[in-house]
């Protein structure tokens, strides 16, 4: 068995600090709100279809956290530390894609990154000549991912805006969504893969929380010491039902990753159009 030193450091992962792995704590639901929230340029037809709970937690409380985990000199503590290097080295990952690539694969069409977060994806891709469109339910985090392009110089090529993955509307030569699937159960999930897949014209690139015995031990035993006044709710998925749903949307895997550190654990795809 776990040491209980050890045990304590699960709980405290996966009933408070992370939903880009296998914990994800929410604030109770709010009233139904719809809204259109565009940043600068016109590229996605960008609207909130109400999730009420993710849209209330990453606004208020987890906006707060994860800005913090995501930028380099916010105060975090050693469980959050790891989750950011965690995070951080499966964006190294796809950047590496994109350099061996080579410049050319982002001279052309447009990369629509879904699920953005504070632009931890799109900021180096626009760095790297890419035009990005981005966009997060959270009208918290695209705000500050807008923040951080125009700081950087990036706001010609980054355009972020307020949406949920099933409103984003328009054609892209990529489109990735990265540490969002565990937002979705199991019977959702394909579906959802398949609308990104729809608007996607050559390459999607995803990544989910892996369901495998272990990291569902470590699901279930965190459920066991939920937040209070918090909802848990993670969402496994098996890289059998992920490549499936890939394949029914048009798509073959053509590179994976898995990036696993202590606290953060996230199985990665890049797939083409068949």
């Amino acid at each position: 068995s776990l040491p209980l030193r050890r045990r304590s450091m699960l709980t405290l992962s996966l009933c408070m600090l992370l939903p880009s792995s296998l914990a994800l704590h929410l604030t109770p639901a709010t009233a139904p709100r719809a809204r259109t929230v565009p940043r600068a340029g016109a590229h996605p037809v960008c609207a909130i279809d109400d999730k009420a709970e993710v849209e209330e937690y990453f606004n208020n409380e987890g906006f707060n956290r994860w800005n913090r985990i995501y930028s380099e000199d916010g105060e975090v503590n050693a469980v959050q530390m790891d989750i950011r290097t965690g995070h951080a080295q499966t964006v190294d990952k796809i950047l590496a894609w994109v350099d061996a690539d080579g410049p050319d694969s982002l001279s052309k069409g447009i990369w629509c990154d879904a699920g953005c977060g504070v632009g931890s994806l799109a900021l180096p891709l626009a760095a790297r000549g890419a035009t990005v469109v981005a966009s997060d339910i959270s009208d918290a985090m695209a705000t500050e991912a807008a923040r951080r392009a125009t700081k950087m110089g990036l706001g010609d090529r980054a355009t972020f805006c307020t949406s949920d993955l099933e409103s984003l509307d328009g054609q892209f030569d990529t489109v990735s969504c990265i540490d969002v699937m565990i937002h979705y159960p199991s019977e959702k999930m394909a579906g959802m893969i398949g609308h990104l897949g729809s608007i996607a014209g050559e390459r999607l690139i995803i990544s989910f929380a892996p369901d495998t015995w272990y990291y569902r031990s470590l699901k279930r035993f965190g459920e066991l010491f939920p937040g209070p006044s918090k909802t848990t709710r993670a969402y496994l998925h098996t890289e059998e039902a992920v490549l499936g749903a890939l394949a029914k949307a048009g798509f073959k895997p053509t590179r994976t990753e898995m990036t696993g550190t202590n606290f953060y654990f996230s199985r990665l795809i890049e797939a083409v159009r068949v």
